[in-house]
C-alpha cells in the first residue's frame, strides 16, 4: 500500500494537497464511516482528488458497492504480482 500510495505521487504532497486530502479523508470518513479505498495503481494525485469529489456525492449504499469493487480490483492486482 505504501509503495502504491508512492507510486501516484502521494509521498510528495505540497503542504496544501496535504490540507485537502485531509479535508476530503474526513469528509469522506464522516459521511460513510470507513475510509477511503481507491486502487491507487490506476489513478495519479488529480485523478484521485476527483474521485473523492466524485464519490463523496454518492448515497451510502452507492459507495459501499464501489469501495467493494475497489477492493477487488486491488486484492486481484495484488494477487497477480
Amino acid at each position: 500500500s505504501i509503495a502504491e500510495q508512492a507510486a501516484a505521487g502521494l509521498d510528495r504532497l505540497s503542504q496544501a494537497e496535504y490540507a485537502r486530502f485531509e479535508a476530503l479523508n474526513g469528509a469522506y470518513r464522516d459521511k460513510f464511516g470507513f475510509p477511503f479505498i481507491l486502487c491507487v495503481r490506476r489513478h495519479g494525485r488529480d485523478s484521485i482528488l476527483s474521485e473523492f469529489e466524485r464519490r463523496l456525492g454518492l448515497r451510502p449504499e452507492q459507495e459501499r458497492e464501489t469501495a467493494l469493487a475497489e477492493v477487488f480490483r486491488i486484492a486481484a492486482l495484488r494477487l497477480g504480482d
